[in-house]
């Protein structure tokens, strides 16, 4: 388990004890963070999981992958960090990763 903080807008945090080896994503459902929808269920089509990775941790999580850049593109999101949870990877190079969650996901 690694520990991950979510962050939301209006400044409250979440942190969560992650699973290694499953996404992001289904770390933050488990866990009961709300502000990630993941309607797809972590299939990369909806863009209802996006979070804003900090920029510290950037090189760690990795670049935005060709299969999230259509839905973050549609999001209309220009944060340079953002990137869809579900594909993120929680490994253990992850413990402290402070993520951000939008004010809205749609």
């Amino acid at each position: 388990m690694v520990a991950i903080r979510f962050i939301a807008v209006d400044g409250s945090a979440q942190t969560i004890d992650a699973t290694v080896g499953i996404s992001l994503m289904e770390n933050a459902v488990a866990n009961g963070v709300e502000a990630i929808e993941a309607i797809c269920g972590g299939n990369a089509y909806c863009g209802t999981c996006r979070v804003h990775v900090e920029p510290e941790w950037r090189k760690i999580t990795g670049p935005i992958t060709e299969i999230e850049e259509p839905m973050i593109e549609a999001s209309g999101d220009t944060d340079p960090g953002v990137r869809l949870s579900c594909q993120i990877e929680v490994t253990e190079a992850l413990e402290g990763l402070v993520v951000h969650t939008p004010e809205s996901q749609s």
